[in-house]
């Protein structure tokens, strides 16, 4: 069996879905389906969660994600299909009833339960839609296979409990000899032990599909995007990029902890530990070789890759008394990072100062600042950006830092980084 994943961009109208069966027409295999929400859906919905959260209305985004939801819906001609227009009517009764009750006081828990609605409207237009045009399939509920922690927003996997329970929703489907068998689910979220739904963090659905097919034994993972595979750079940030026909796990793990926005961070590792290969594809032309990562490292460092993250901020962190930067302060410091759930993009220390460079999240990132400043003296810069070279020469680095005032500089046999502006 096979597991598939379709990103928003990929499912983003009709003609993307009527795009996503022709794809799967492609193929005679089980398949695994998982699928992200449609096109921006997801932006809606967070400002849904942020106006709900902060008691403002929030009816002018939700009438957005309706309409938008409804034009495919009806383009994709299953506005008069009984079943369907029944099953999707629960879903929206759902997150009515949901948006109709009083906030918690816990800001990413109502993310969690808000924003994966998201996936759920999309994976019920096009198991429908698929249904309708004689492709059958099995729509499985994420909520209910994927198990984890209350972390939300960034939810830790059960992995022996999710696997089990892979087994005991679609083992009786895949099972079924003689007929090929889909099934469709959700990408990104998952749920607790009292049924509460999780995220897995922002597109998480790619760890999703890595998930099923651990769990599932699958030969291999399939991420459909709309670039030809892997490519050595963001387009948006650089020209003439090439594509990387084949890299390792090893490879693929370090660009994307370094954030290459192909493949979630998280993604590979489950993959690596059952040597499942994983393919990058695009689905505007999916006959094309596209990029498959596996267990060779023969090929890594043949091209340099280059990662570039924007709106990044860079904190300066020291003890208010001039005292040295020692383990108990790395210890508070970090402690502070995993309470305000902000990740590290890069790291520096000297003597008497510990230096971050983070994504600058309006939210986090302030609520950082004031907890840290309870002990330790905080200055920052921000409007920078993060620059990460992967198999560097000289002469490439020379030309994008050129005309560059670098803050930062990081470098070892392989990688190079730079926080600039």
């Amino acid at each position: 069996m096979k597991v598939f994943k379709f990103g928003g961009a990929s499912v983003k109208d009709a003609g993307s879905v009527m795009n996503v069966l022709k794809i799967i027409q492609l193929y005679t295999d089980d398949l695994m389906v998982v699928v992200s929400a449609m096109g921006k859906t997801t932006n809606f919905m967070e400002q849904i969660v942020d106006d709900y959260f902060n008691g403002k209305e929030h009816n002018v985004s939700l009438a957005k994600v309706w309409q938008f939801h409804q034009t495919i819906i009806k383009d994709l001609g299953l506005e008069d299909d009984e079943d369907f227009s029944l099953v999707f009517k629960k879903v929206i009764t759902k997150l009515e009833i949901k948006l109709k009750s009083e906030s918690s006081t816990n800001y990413d828990y109502e993310y969690d339960q808000i924003v994966s609605f998201g996936e759920i409207m999309s994976s019920t237009i096009i198991a429908g839609y698929l249904n309708k045009e004689g492709v059958e399939n099995e729509w499985v509920d994420a909520r209910k296979i994927i198990r984890t922690n209350n972390n939300y927003r960034d939810a830790t996997v059960d992995w022996e409990l999710t696997q089990a329970l892979f087994k005991s929703k679609t083992g009786g489907i895949y099972q079924n000899n003689g007929s090929r068998n889909i099934c469709i689910t959700q990408g990104f979220i998952g749920h607790t032990d009292t049924g509460q739904t999780t995220t897995l963090g922002r597109e998480g659905s790619d760890f999703t599909a890595a998930i099923a097919a651990w769990c599932l034994g699958a030969d291999d993972v399939t991420i459909w995007k709309d670039v030809p595979g892997v490519l050595n750079a963001d387009p948006k940030f650089f020209n003439n990029t090439k594509k990387l026909s084949e890299i390792s796990f090893r490879e693929a793990i370090e660009l994307s902890y370094y954030g290459a926005s192909v493949i979630h961070p998280k993604t590979i590792k489950p993959l690596q530990n059952k040597d499942i290969s994983l393919f990058v594809k695009s689905f505007i032309d999916p006959l094309a070789s596209g990029t498959i990562i596996q267990s060779n490292t023969e090929r890594d460092g043949l091209i340099p890759s280059f990662i570039f993250k924007e709106n990044q901020l860079l904190l300066s962190i020291s003890p208010r008394d001039f005292s040295f930067i020692v383990e108990k302060n790395m210890r508070d410091i970090f402690e502070a990072f995993n309470q305000m759930k902000v990740k590290v993009n890069l790291m520096q220390n000297s003597a008497i100062s510990f230096s971050v460079c983070v994504d600058n999240d309006a939210y986090k990132v302030p609520r950082l600042i004031t907890l840290l400043e309870k002990e330790y003296r905080v200055k920052y810069n921000d409007s920078l950006s993060l620059l990460t070279i992967r198999h560097y020469k000289e002469n490439i680095i020379s030309e994008l830092t050129s005309n560059k005032e670098v803050l930062v500089e990081q470098r070892n046999r392989q990688t190079v980084r730079f926080v600039m502006r």
